[in-house]
């Protein structure tokens, strides 16, 4: 997965689908955290302070897309998935639609 940052909110996931496989991006660029939960949590404790799992997160972007290669965004705290392009730019661009952040 890319290195590349995009700032979100601490209760959004970028999940990138390569071939067969599923890549979680945790992010370490947050700008909304309310609650000062420590952004280094592992991923498997971050999602399950949202009542979530890897394999629920895969299951529910599968069913959005068919598993189509690309980003997903995945908003943790009211488990909404998003299908978002093949770009990590077009993530940005996603979150500028939900009304987070704004174009350079």
């Amino acid at each position: 997965m890319s290195t590349t940052s995009i700032i979100h909110p601490l209760h959004y996931l970028i999940v990138k689908r390569e071939g067969t496989t599923w890549y979680f991006k945790p992010g370490d660029s947050v700008f909304y955290n309310p609650k000062n939960v420590p952004v280094n949590l592992a991923l498997e404790e971050r999602l399950h302070r949202f009542g979530l799992s890897p394999q629920k997160i895969m299951i529910e972007l599968f069913r959005i897309n068919g598993g189509k290669p690309g980003f997903y965004l995945v908003n943790l705290r009211d488990k909404q998935y998003y299908y978002c392009g093949a770009e990590l730019q077009d993530v940005n661009d996603c979150l500028h639609g939900l009304g987070i952040g704004y174009a350079d």
